[in-house]
């Protein structure tokens, strides 16, 4: 049975870095000699544009129906008047309910020759290669009741977790750290937060099935502050969805930009996967694009969703030669020539 990936582009700079990741794709099947298939659907301001909702009903059946699905970026100020559900952003955690993709992957690391590339001292910097795993389906962004009484000033947001949501998300932290180096840091707000102390006891249990791997707790606020000062002190960093929602994206300091940052989203369904980066709709259709975090997300597609391991060291491989090669797009810092995302792209195509 051939091998489905649903293609959602999104809105801004999504249609081009999916552009991107597809052309890797394609050489990756090309070069095993069996073709993926690929169908584009709408979602976010694009499914809006044309009349339906942030995400068409059609839209989720096909990525149900899919493999694994490879996204671009939603979001676009036009719709900023919007209730939160009904704009572009609402399409996207619509998708990940109706996915049920609660544990997602946001790697971050130094790649090589880029000690210089972000705004952290090289000394600092240097041997920084870190996993966040964020809890995606609960949480304040979930959570109910919720509302705004904008006549009486008030608004509200509930934060909610199970034992039965933290135990799995824990799992998938302390099953990667086993693949890694075998240390995971639990991030918090137990001295404040009820769910934060039944996440710290939850998860100091599950740590017990896991007597080769470290554990040790942390409150966000000094997770934050650790993340820039000491990041080669992390190997996998487990928290709740609005915590690691912040500390993953505090993590693209690392690399020396969001744009080459990846993700995953992982459930017991196909598998979700994206850059970090957002819509960008200020360069959107001027081959400004950094593709190498939507590329690095294709990667984790082979390798979580296909369990095409060797295929997905192959990308990591060429992405790192053409990085290595002093190749940049307009968002990273160095002397070379700046790229844009379609020539990008070939760099790292000609090195697979």
């Amino acid at each position: 049975m051939p091998v489905s990936i649903a293609l959602l582009p999104g809105d801004g700079i999504g249609p081009e870095v999916v552009a991107a990741a597809r052309t890797v794709l394609e050489a990756v099947a090309t070069r095993r000699g069996e073709p993926f298939e690929f169908s584009t659907h709408a979602i976010g301001a694009s499914a809006l544009k044309a009349g339906g909702p942030a995400l068409p009903p059609d839209t989720l059946d096909a990525c149900r129906r899919a493999h694994a699905v490879l996204l671009g970026a939603v979001g676009d100020p036009t719709f900023d008047h919007l209730p939160p559900a009904e704009r572009p952003e609402g399409g996207l955690l619509a998708l990940r309910r109706g996915l049920g993709v609660y544990a997602n992957l946001r790697p971050a690391r130094l790649w090589p020759g880029f000690e210089d590339a972000g705004p952290l001292r090289p000394e600092v910097a240097r041997g920084a290669d870190l996993l966040i795993v964020r809890e995606l389906t609960g949480g304040l962004y979930f959570g109910e009741p919720r509302g705004i009484d904008h006549e009486a000033g008030v608004a509200f947001n509930t934060m909610r977790y199970t034992t039965g949501e933290i135990e799995r998300i824990a799992r998938v932290a302390f099953d990667a750290a086993r693949r890694r180096r075998k240390q995971v840091t639990s991030v918090d707000k137990a001295n404040v937060l009820e769910t934060s102390q039944l996440w710290r006891s939850v998860v100091t249990r599950v740590a017990a099935e896991y007597p080769d791997v470290t554990l040790n707790h942390m409150y966000v606020d000094a997770c934050a502050m650790v993340l820039i000062t000491a990041p080669a002190r992390f190997d996998v960093v487990l928290t709740e969805n609005l915590f690691g929602d912040i500390l993953s994206d505090e993590a693209a300091v690392l690399p020396g930009s969001i744009g080459l940052l990846p993700s995953a989203s992982l459930g017991d369904g196909p598998g979700l996967y994206e850059p970090v980066h957002g819509s960008a709709p200020d360069i959107a259709g001027r081959d400004m694009a950094n593709p190498v975090g939507a590329i690095a997300s294709a990667s984790l597609l082979l390798r979580h969703s296909l369990g095409l391991v060797a295929e997905a060291d192959a990308v990591d491989a060429a992405v790192e030669g053409a990085l290595r090669a002093g190749h940049r797009t307009a968002d990273l810092r160095g002397s070379s020539p700046v790229l844009g995302c379609k020539a990008m792209t070939e760099k790292i195509v000609e090195r697979l």
